[in-house]
């Protein structure tokens, strides 16, 4: 799929997250993330979220994403205000534990990039 002009013309930020991922529900994570629902998708993409992906090692879960909106806090709220978005987290949330450094607001722990090379 090739970039918009819109998308070219807007800088990517990156975002790294991490949270923990509850032993007892990690078979129900991993099944619905085999499943990813089309509508859920299709708002990722929607609120200008680029290439998402979910790494897991161990307990622990970690997320990158792409941003190439103009407007992150709005689209995280539109995103949040999603009937089919909530109903995905009402199942994948119990799945998870937030770690020790959590941020007030962040369900997922951000991280800090140190290093980036294209």
């Amino acid at each position: 799929m090739s970039a918009t002009s819109e998308e070219q013309s807007t800088p990517v930020r990156r975002f790294g997250k991490v949270i923990k991922l509850r032993p007892e529900h990690r078979e129900e994570y991993l099944r619905l993330h085999r499943a990813a629902w089309p509508a859920v998708l299709a708002t990722i993409t929607a609120c200008n979220l680029r290439n998402y992906s979910i790494f897991l090692e161990g307990d622990l879960l970690f997320s990158y994403v792409e941003y190439v909106g103009e407007d992150y806090a709005a689209d995280m709220a539109r995103m949040a205000a999603d009937p089919v978005t909530q109903e995905w987290w009402r199942l994948t949330d119990p799945c998870q534990q937030q770690t020790e450094g959590a941020v007030p607001g962040e369900w997922w722990t951000p991280m800090r990039e140190v290093f980036h090379h294209d």
